[in-house]
Order: structure tokens, then sequence, then C-alpha cells
């Protein structure tokens, strides 16, 4: 099946056009439940490890030791708005730790990602490690196949300066009053809003703006060369929420909100999303990550 994102609600360029000049395309994953193979890009299914390499573990002290979960792994190929890797490298894969607390600040999720060269892997691993105990269920994905398709997105409200910053804050406020006066189930109460329909696109995604829902506008410099970086990839709580209907895939109308809008089952902090950053200028840099 194609998952379709509905169109934007009006031009937001034609309102503003100095927009135009920060527009980005971003790859919404769309996952759902599904068999994934090491073939494919997923969410929550096997990877592919090659047999001869160890099967990551988290650092920290555990109660009861275990493996990194697998998270997901996406190829190039599938997805056109992820971000390069180090060189050659066409296969991304995502592993984090099932407990909480063990990210390198003390607190937040320990996560880990391994770029590689599929093509170099040579014998896959028969088998990967069976989980072990787990501190939140919301860090076991369900296995999910991804069904890819490109939007386009602006920046979050509050990363827009000057003089266009000014001007979509006040139309994002009048917007905001008509609604308040005229009452929740008036017609001004769906009018399109900036930060909810016409920016950043929620759910899985690579690629695109980052949204600063939780800290505020924030900014993410490569702790290697100090350049700013890039949004590599989104993991979400939700395909959508309340306050953005208008991103739920035309082929979602019609189904429950909570089974469609939570397909991987993960839950990130207070259901929010992870931001993880890539170094434009060199890749093989350390990433950044950002809980919102």
């Amino acid at each position: 099946m194609t998952f379709t994102t509905p169109p934007r609600p009006l031009d937001v360029e034609a309102l503003f056009p100095g927009l135009a000049a920060h527009r980005a395309t971003a790859t919404r994953l769309h996952p759902r439940p599904g068999a994934p193979t090491t073939g494919d890009s997923h969410v929550g299914g096997p990877l592919l490890w090659p047999a001869d390499e160890p099967w990551p573990a988290c650092d920290e002290p555990h109660r009861h030791s275990g493996p990194l979960l697998p998270v997901a792994q996406l190829y190039s190929r599938d997805v056109p708005d992820l971000p390069a890797g180090p060189e050659g490298c066409d296969l991304l894969q995502v592993l984090w730790c099932p407990f909480d607390a063990h990210g390198p600040t003390g607190h937040g999720m320990h996560v880990r990602l391994r770029w590689r060269r599929s093509s170099e892997v040579r014998e896959p691993a028969a088998a990967q490690p069976e989980p072990g105990p787990v501190g939140f269920e919301g860090y076991v994905p369900s296995p999910c196949v991804l069904h890819p398709e490109r939007v386009t997105e602006y920046p979050y409200i509050e990363m827009l300066s000057g003089e266009l910053g000014e001007q979509v804050e006040e139309w994002e406020d009048a917007q905001e009053e008509a609604a308040y006066e005229n009452g929740d189930d008036s017609p001004a109460a769906a009018l399109p809003s900036y930060q909810s329909d016409l920016s950043v696109a929620p759910g899985w995604k690579a690629g695109g703006h980052a949204a600063w829902n939780v800290t505020g506008p924030g900014s993410m410099e490569c702790g290697s060369c100090g350049h700013g970086m890039a949004l590599l990839l989104t993991i979400d709580s939700y395909e959508w929420r309340a306050d953005g209907e208008s991103w739920r895939p035309a082929q979602d109308a019609d189904a429950s909100r909570h089974g469609s809008s939570s397909p991987t089952g993960v839950a990130v902090g207070n259901f929010g999303k992870l931001n993880v950053f890539t170094c434009p200028h060199n890749p093989a840099h350390p990433h950044g990550f950002s809980v919102q």
C-alpha cells in the first residue's frame, strides 16, 4: 500500500514568500506492522549483521545485562532524504538500550548508530540475540515495514527570525485568536496553523527540519568540528497528533486513531520524539541527540 499525506491546507509560500529559502524535503517513513527481513528498510525487524561482528551491548551496569535492541535499519535506496553516511555506506542501523537513564549524560536514552556498506556483509548472522529484560515496553519496537513518502517542510516556528519570523508569529496569533473567539465547534477553530499544519511533519522521518516542542529552539553543533549538524532521523511516538490531524495519511482516514497513529509501539520520553543529528561535513563524526 502507498501512504500519502493530504495536501497542505494552504500554500504557505504564497502567504510568506520568504519561506521558499527555507524549504526542505523530508521522507516520512510511514511504518506499519509487517514481517520485514534483513534486506528491507524497516522498524523493529532483523538487522543485516555480519556473523563475525559482536552484537553491541550497553556499556552501563545493568541488574540484568542484555543486548541492545534493534530499532530500525534504513537503506539509502529506499529513503531519498536520508543524509549521506561515511563514504560508500548505504545502510544505517539504529539500536538502543531498553533501559532509561543510560544515555551519555547519565539520563535519557542510550542510542547507537551503525553505518555499513551492505555489499560487504558477505555472511550475515543466521540468528540475532534474544532480547533480555527491558525497563520500559516503549523501547521495544513492533516489527514494521516502511512506506516512504517525500514531503515538503519548513522550519519550526521559533527557528524563524527577523521580519519573516515576526510575520509568521503575527499570522499564527491571529489564527489562534479567531479560533478562540468563534468557539471550538466553528469553522474558524479548524483554521490552519503554521505550527501544526504547515511546517514540520510528525512521525518517523529522515531529513527535513527538527521540531523543538519541549526545549524551545535549539541548535546542534558537532562535538568534533564545531559545525552545525543536520537532522538525520526522527523517531516519533506517534504518526500524527490531535493538533495535527491534517498530516494523517489519506489511507488511514477510516482507521482507529490508536492503531494507526502509533503502529511501532515505540514511546520516546513523555510520548515525544527523538531527533538524531549528523555532521554534514564529516558523517563519521559522532551523532547528536535531542528528545522533544
